[in-house]
C-alpha cells in the first residue's frame, strides 16, 4: 500500500475513533442512562467537549474530499512525492487539529486546518496537472 492510501486509512481510523473523547464526556457529566437517550434535553457538556464534537464533524467533513482526491490519483495512476506529501501533510494537520481545536487554542486551529487544506491543494494540482 502507497503513502496516499495509507494515509486515507489513518484519517479514516481517526475519523472513526474520534467520537472517544466526547463519549467520555457524556458518560462522566451525563451517566449512561442520558448518554444512551435519545439525547433530549440534555445537560451541558463542558466547553472541550463540544469543541471536540465540532472537531469530530469537521473531519467527516473534510474526509469527503480528501478521499475523492486520493482515489482519483489511484485510479488514475497519478500517485507521486507531491500527493504522498499532500495525504501524509493532511493527515498529520488533521491529527493536530483535533487536539487543538479540543484545547480551544483558535489560532493555531486555524493556521492547523489550512495546513490540512494546503495538503489536499498539493494533491489537486498534481490531478490539475495531468488534465
Amino acid at each position: 500500500m502507497n503513502t496516499e492510501l495509507t494515509m486515507l486509512f489513518a484519517s479514516a481510523m481517526l475519523a472513526l475513533l474520534q467520537f472517544l473523547p466526547y463519549l467520555f464526556a457524556y458518560l462522566k457529566h451525563w451517566g449512561i442512562t442520558i448518554a444512551t437517550s435519545n439525547r433530549e434535553n440534555t445537560p451541558p457538556l463542558p466547553a472541550w467537549a463540544d469543541r471536540s464534537i465540532a472537531a469530530h464533524k469537521n473531519m467527516t467533513e473534510n474526509l469527503v474530499h480528501f478521499t475523492a482526491l486520493i482515489l482519483i490519483t489511484q485510479i488514475a495512476g497519478l500517485s507521486n512525492e507531491v500527493t504522498a506529501l499532500g495525504a501524509t501533510l493532511f493527515f498529520y494537520a488533521r491529527l493536530l487539529f483535533v487536539v487543538v481545536y479540543t484545547l480551544g487554542i483558535p489560532w493555531i486551529r486555524t493556521l492547523v486546518f489550512m495546513a490540512g487544506i494546503t495538503g489536499e491543494l498539493l494533491i489537486a494540482w498534481q490531478i490539475l496537472k495531468a488534465l
